[in-house]
């Protein structure tokens, strides 16, 4: 009898929440999918207030060590994350759910907004509506530096870092998968050393100010049985996803050969989902330079009108990788007919950067949920953050000088190398629409979709009163 109370009392401090099946499951990671707008920072607040705040099926605690996980991986960070707590909560099946189902919805959107782009992009509305896209894309990346700065420069070390990843990349050209190697290891080193400004920290709290206890969730503290995998099951993950991903990768150099579109997507998109380090921003500037200037798939302006697609779409922002896959195959079909060619090619650009992601997932997770609060990794990831946030500057200014000006000249002197805009060819046009889309932003703090489709519709209004041809 004198312990009914206490059991009661324990019972009170620590609600227990019900199992929740793969079906049921399925049906939440659908609302996150189609919720999943506004970039890696929304769709990560939007799976927080879901699955912590109201399922209550993971902890504040648990939730930010997975985050952290996913922040140092190569690849879309809020779509690592969702794998990584479908995986927790039920298996290779849960994360392949949860993962996949992140994915689908851009990846359809964007495939349909591709075919109306390559049949009716020259057509009036539909050429105003992506000139009014693409003057907004400006705000959207400024947005992206002083969200992301404000988070990782906290200090003069980062912010030095920060300074340097601009400058060599856009000034000498500096490979981006250089830069972000360079500050990992300067992170590590750091962190491991103890020096307070290589460590992170921050984190979200429920909206009534409680965090989230790990141990009143559905996954509570204790470490799930699959996180100590054999290693013949970590031999047959390596070996399933691998194959999914270099397979077709291999099959395509060795039936097609290397000089094919198809194959210079599979591989070129493969090396970016190893080096795709501090999410879509950081690399879309690489991408661009080598899609536009190497592979001659798009220009820069259809790289502008892309990320705008993907702006305004949900899913990972990354999704844009798939609208250059299609142009890329669209505009070297070969035998193909252009359409099924660049249906294919936005297919496997899209495939060749996601199922690596499952693979980092799978297979490290396990190895992750053992370790905590580890300082070299913690160092590694704010450096790399701060690092990003000077890449990202180099994309805005990049934007800036493709959107706003209709010449540019490359300039090279020894080290440098460089693009210059031809001042007397600034489109006034696309100009003022990016500078009232920039005063929505940050002077009214009017949020990125309606902006978007401010400047889409002012863009068609604008081309059909004949203010600019196009």
């Amino acid at each position: 009898m004198s312990t009914a109370p206490v059991e009661r009392a324990e019972t009170e401090r620590r609600p227990a929440v019900a199992p929740v099946t793969l079906g049921e499951a399925f049906w939440v990671w659908l609302r996150i999918a189609a919720l999943s707008f506004g970039g890696p920072t929304g769709q990560i607040a939007v799976m927080h207030r879901i699955l912590v705040d109201e399922k209550r099926w993971i902890g504040e605690h648990r939730f930010l060590h997975a985050l952290n996980y996913c922040m140092l991986l190569p690849g879309p960070e809020a779509q690592q994350l969702a794998t990584y707590i479908g995986w927790l909560m039920h298996r290779t099946r849960g994360g392949i759910v949860a993962g996949g189902l992140f994915v689908l919805p851009g990846a359809l959107s964007i495939m349909v907004l591709s075919w109306i782009y390559v049949l009716f992009g020259k057509v009036g509305v539909v050429e105003g509506l992506f000139f009014g896209l693409k003057c907004a894309v400006l705000a959207v990346v400024l947005q992206a530096v002083i969200r992301i700065g404000s988070r990782a420069l906290k200090n003069g070390i980062m912010r030095g870092i920060a300074a340097a990843g601009f400058l060599l990349i856009f000034f000498f050209g500096v490979p981006f998968p250089v830069i972000i190697l360079a500050a990992g290891l300067v992170g590590y080193f750091g962190g491991r050393a103890g020096r307070r400004a290589f460590q992170v920290g921050g984190g979200h709290a429920a909206a009534n100010g409680e965090i989230v206890a790990d141990a009143d969730t559905l996954l509570g503290e204790e470490l799930p049985a699959h996180a100590n995998p054999t290693m013949r099951e970590t031999l047959k993950q390596a070996a399933v996803w691998f194959a999914l991903w270099l397979v077709p990768v291999a099959a395509l150099l060795v039936f097609v050969g290397p000089g094919n579109a198809f194959t210079e997507i599979a591989t070129f998109f493969s090396k970016m989902a190893v080096v795709t380090f501090g999410g879509a921003y950081a690399v879309l500037a690489y991408v661009a330079q080598q899609a536009v200037e190497h592979y001659h798939w798009l220009s820069a302006r259809e790289m502008l009108d892309g990320l705008g697609m993907a702006e305004t779409t949900p899913g990972p922002l990354i999704m844009v990788l798939q609208f250059v896959g299609f142009l890329g195959a669209y505009r070297h079909s070969g035998v193909l007919p252009p359409l099924l060619a660049g249906t294919l090619g936005g297919l496997l650009a899209t495939w060749v950067t996601f199922i690596p992601c499952f693979l980092w997932i799978f297979l490290g997770a396990p190895f992750i949920e053992r370790i905590r609060g580890n300082q070299a990794l913690a160092g590694a990831l704010s450096t790399i953050t701060a690092a990003v946030v000077g890449v990202v500057l180099n994309l805005a200014v990049w934007f800036a000088i493709h959107t706003l000006f209709h010449e540019v000249t490359p300039l090279s002197r020894g080290v440098l190398n460089f693009d210059v805009p031809v001042l007397a060819s600034i489109d006034l046009v696309a100009l003022a629409l990016s500078a009232a889309a920039v005063i929505a932003v940050f002077r009214f703090k009017i949020g990125m979709i309606p902006v978007l489709g401010a400047t889409s519709v002012a863009g068609v209004i604008l081309h059909l009163a004949g203010v600019f041809g196009g």
